[in-house]
């Protein structure tokens, strides 16, 4: 049967609330003040490149660290074992070709927006298609990510607020703090926010272990012995099909490519990366922050094997409230405080990011094309603005968005997946084949994207249209890990054959 969960906040003490608001308080107060003496855009989006590389790392952990890992990824422990990660290895490698391709590019050109690259290269409409496919997709995947958050505030704020309103109600608080002091801040007070979160989700999780630890008879030993019987403790799947997300290949190869679009094309990552003070220094940022994340996911799915055996394997009503019940019901006061502090400090953080790297992207990519580069004083209203407008986007999203059954992790990582194929296609088309051109690009971009569109979305297409289901089943059972890279193969095979369609370009002299 499925597990019944809290109603009321009675498991939410006063020290909690204390600990909880010092915490929302505080992280905005700092926010702002980390911003002042803003004078232009560049300030406001790349921080004049002088933050040291040690916050770069741990802001580029954070970003990637929302609440889905703290929800997400214990249930994959909970529910299966190790083998995700395969996945985070695969991440590292990404990380490391991403260092010695296209990072020196960036700041060779002085770029603010990693989409300016494809511009130098191709023209101003390649920039602003891909630009926009970043706008979307991010929107859209930061959304799931916003609404997760929601899943423990709303527990908690089950007796405060009627049961139509806790979800909605714990999103809007989230958002107005976050987008308070992004606003002011810029990416300067995002980076060094997120270096605060990282050390209290780092805590919330050290806690959580400390805790199932002492609340399983025996502790980590006894967990450790009962998890490795039951084969949870399996860290690698030599299997070959395309239909498993958690294999050595799919891990290595899929994890590669999805972490060469995630920190290679896309902005909220690029634009963190170009914050450092040099190349040597976003190198040491990048890497330094692929085995961060390593460790980080084991200390998670470790958490997924003590909830596993603190509830004796029962079943719950979806994975993603494994966790965020074990904070409610079985923390003692103040430590339920500093973990919900720590979910919402992973939320904050990939919230904040994505708000000012929107906003640059829009300034940058959109309206400086259209309309011409404002004055400096003009600049830093308009990205302010932009960031207000892609926070209204978001909370609306979020809002909008229903719980399913599918981890919601998995969910986000597939949304990002559809599109990063077209934009790291995009980027390998221009660094690889001289041959190729704008018309190249933007029809290689858009049929690896509308490929991965139909891929991705396989399985409800053939429900919603039985005549397709026969059509679609080769591709419906692939996993989420090889989304990016068979459409970055779509993409690029996509614009070398359209490089062939015309007389090559004259060579620079």
């Amino acid at each position: 049967m499925p597990t019944t969960l809290p109603t009321t906040a009675a498991a939410f003490t006063a020290l909690d609330w204390v600990v909880l608001v010092l915490y929302l308080v505080a992280t905005s107060a700092i926010g702002v003040w980390l911003g002042r003496g803003q004078k232009d855009a560049r300030d406001y989006f790349v921080a004049g490149g002088n933050i040291p590389w040690w916050a770069v790392l741990f802001s580029i952990v954070a970003t990637e660290t929302s609440a889905l890992t703290f929800i997400s990824i214990p249930g994959l422990a909970y529910l299966g074992d190790f083998t995700f990660l395969q996945v985070a290895a695969g991440y590292l490698i990404g990380r490391i070709v991403v260092a010695y391709t296209l990072l020196p590019r960036y700041f060779k050109g002085g770029l603010v927006t990693a989409y300016a690259l494809l511009e130098q290269r191709f023209g101003l409409a390649t920039r602003r298609f891909a630009s926009v496919t970043f706008m979307v997709t991010r929107a859209f995947g930061d959304s799931v990510r916003l609404f997760a958050t929601s899943i423990p505030v709303a527990l908690i704020l089950g007796g405060v607020l009627p049961p139509e309103w806790t979800a909605p109600g714990a999103i809007l608080v989230l958002s107005l703090f976050t987008l308070y002091y992004t606003y002011h801040g810029g990416i300067r007070a995002v980076v060094w926010t997120d270096v605060i979160q990282t050390g209290v989700y780092l805590l919330g999780g050290v806690g959580a272990l400390y805790l199932l630890g002492r609340g399983v008879e025996g502790g980590w030993s006894q967990i450790a012995a009962n998890a490795d019987a039951a084969g949870k403790l399996r860290l690698f799947d030599l299997s070959l099909g395309l239909d498993k997300p958690h294999t050595l290949a799919a891990g290595l190869l899929g994890g590669a490519f999805l972490a060469m679009a995630s920190h290679g094309a896309d902005q909220i990552i690029v634009q963190r990366l170009l914050t450092a003070n040099s190349l040597r220094d976003a190198r040491r940022a990048l890497i330094g922050s692929g085995i961060a994340v390593i460790l980080q996911f084991a200390m998670f799915l470790a958490i997924g094997l003590g909830l596993w055996a603190y509830y004796s394997a029962r079943t719950f009503s979806a994975p993603d409230r494994i966790f965020p019940t074990f904070i409610i019901e079985g923390m003692p006061p103040g430590m339920t405080g500093v973990v919900i502090a720590a979910i919402l400090a992973a939320a904050m953080s990939t919230v904040s990011g994505s708000l000012n790297a929107l906003a640059a992207a829009t300034l940058h990519d959109i309206w400086t094309p259209l309309k011409g580069a404002p004055d400096d004083r003009t600049a830093l209203r308009l990205s302010r603005r932009f960031t207000l407008l892609w926070g209204a986007v978001l909370v609306s999203g979020a809002l909008l968005y229903r719980a399913e059954g599918t981890p919601v992790v998995v969910i986000a990582l597939s949304i990002a997946s559809f599109t990063y194929g077209g934009l790291l296609g995009g980027f390998f088309l221009a660094l690889l084949w001289p041959r190729a051109v704008q018309r190249d690009a933007i029809t290689g971009m858009g049929v690896g994207i509308f490929v991965m569109s139909i891929v991705v979305f396989a399985g409800r297409l053939g429900a919603a249209f039985p005549a397709l289901a026969g059509p679609l089943a080769p591709v419906t059972g692939i996993a989420w890990p090889w989304f990016v890279l068979i459409g970055t193969a779509v993409t690029l095979g996509t614009g070398i054959l359209s490089s062939f369609t015309h007389a090559a370009p004259p060579r620079a002299s």
